[in-house]
Formats: C-alpha cells, structure tokens, sequence
C-alpha cells in the first residue's frame, strides 16, 4: 500500500474519567475513519490523562498527604497493559479498520508510565512504547522505560514507530528509530508551544519519514469541579491549546499547526515521497559515517530483580 490517509487527533481526555475518555477516543476514532484514515495518532496521555497545572503535593524533601491521594486517583484512571482496557481500545481500532497509536498512562504495579500503544485494523494491541525520558515534574509521576520497548511495527501500510513529546529532542533515539527504518513517526505530544511544529519539521527532513504529531486541547472544564490547576479556574480556560501536525519527507506542513479547539487532521501520504527523499539524504544509509561514528542500544528489559 503505498498511499494511505493519515490521521491525527487533537482533543483533550476527560480529566480523572477513563470510562468517558474511552467513549470520547471511540467517537473521534470513527469521525476519522468517516474521513478514511488508515493511520489515527492521539496525543500523549490521552487516556489517563496529562493534569497539566498540578504539582502533586511535592515541594524538595516533602510530600503532602493530599498529594499521595492525587497520586492514588490518577493511578486509578491509568490502564493495564495488556488488559481489559486495552481490549476496549483494540475493539475501537477494530471497527475503524485502521491503525491506532493511542497515548495512554500505563500502570505496571504501583509505577506509572507515559506509553504509545499500538493496534492494528484487527483489534490486536500490537506493540508499545514507553517513554524513555520524563521531563521534568513528570518524573514524580512517571517511571523511566527503557529499551525493550523500541518498537517499530512492520505493517501491511508500513512501518511504524513513536516517540513522545520532549523524546523528539534526543538525537539517539530519533536515530535508533531512523535505524529501523520508521516510515510513519508518530509524536504524541502535550507540547503546544509554537517550535514544535519546527521541530517536527527538523524531525521529518532529517528521517525523511512522514511525521504525525497529534497533541492535546484541553480546557479546565475538561476536568472536574475539584481539579484546581494553578493556570486558572474559568471553565474556558485552555490549559493545552494544541498544534497538531502532519509534516512530509522533505519538511513540508501537509496539515496543521491547529490551535485552540478540537481537531482531527488528515493528509494523503505517499511513501513513494520517502524514496525520493532517501536520494540525497538518508542518515542511516549513505549520508552515514560509521567509521566515525556508531549508536549502540540497549533493548534488553531492565529488571530490579532478578
């Protein structure tokens, strides 16, 4: 298959409510399956949630019991992977008769993790990511993944891969992706200031890969009456405002940035385009110097105990 239509969501999760944000991610799925999408991307934490404005209760050296409690809730809105969860969303990918890549806040045990899941038109989970590097604040909430979870599934449409958010801004694991040949970048991203459309521009031209960056548009109203981010509590305030793009092999803007409201983007994709672009630039091929320079990557699982 080498056209397909590409698909990128830009919606916000409702807050502390996984039940209703999988309804949501089901109604947006075939909104953009209506517009024959082979491929939908969501942004990151999309189910589960990215409570943008809260601090959790930590302050260097101290902990608040009101923050262990918010702690408690949000671990109580992640998902199991795999799980009961996940066959929702598989059955949603199943009756778009597309690819989703889903941002979601994986719960292994009493850690969190920021993960991209795959599916495939058959409802399968098919693959994860879990994000290696949070940024900042988010390290009290999220775990670090590690090299085990790279993947870059081959598919009937190509082949896949994802890295979320501020992930995009280390050179090695852009190019361990290049290395195994990503097709369709994926970029689940709460990150909604006006470089990251460059950014993924740089990202596209560099791999010469078609890149889908689906972010977040979240107002407070999208949370509940007792979620108080430090941003504002005016129910129209926007505490994500988006961005999303799809971006081709040579750089060019094939949709988006979209902001302040809820999108779904959509692009013809032709991998003819990547070829065209691997004439004078491939950065894993011939425009490599492995004589000088080498990347090596850990896949194993990194176990505590063993």
């Amino acid at each position: 298959m080498k056209v397909i239509t590409g698909a990128v969501v830009q919606a916000g999760t409702v807050l502390f409510d996984k039940e209703r944000t999988l309804e949501k991610l089901a109604d947006l799925a075939q909104d953009a399956a209506t517009a024959r999408a082979k491929l939908i991307v969501f942004p990151e934490a999309f189910v589960g949630g990215y409570p943008k404005g809260l601090d959790f209760g930590v302050r260097l050296g101290m902990r608040s019991d009101e923050g262990r409690d918010l702690f408690r809730r949000y671990h109580d809105n992640a998902i199991d992977v795999p799980g009961e969860d996940t066959e929702k969303i598989g059955k949603i990918a199943a009756s778009t008769n597309a690819y989703l890549v889903v941002g979601a806040i994986e719960r292994d045990q009493g850690t969190l993790y920021c993960t991209a899941l795959f599916f495939s038109p058959a409802g399968d989970l098919i693959s994860k990511h879990r994000k290696l590097m949070p940024t900042a604040m988010e390290r009290v909430v999220w775990g670090f993944g590690d090299g085990s979870t790279l993947p870059a599934p081959e598919t009937d449409i190509g082949i896949l891969g994802a890295v979320i958010c501020w992930e995009n801004y280390m050179p090695q694991l852009r190019l361990a992706m290049y290395g195994k040949g990503v097709q369709f970048y994926c970029a689940p991203t709460v990150d909604d200031r006006d470089v990251w459309l460059p950014t993924m521009q740089m990202v596209a031209l560099e791999g010469r890969c078609f890149v889908l960056s689906a972010c977040q548009f979240m107002i407070r109203s999208d949370g509940p009456e007792d979620f108080h981010p430090i941003q504002g509590e005016e129910p129209g305030k926007i505490l994500i405002r988006g961005g999303s793009c799809i971006v081709s092999p040579f750089g060019k803007v094939l949709a988006g940035p979209v902001f302040d409201e809820d999108a779904i983007l959509t692009a013809e994709l032709d991998k003819n385009e990547i070829i065209r672009g691997k004439f004078d630039l491939d950065v894993v091929g011939h425009y490599a110097r492995p004589d000088i320079f080498t990347l090596n990557v850990n896949t194993e699982k990194q176990n505590p105990v063993k």
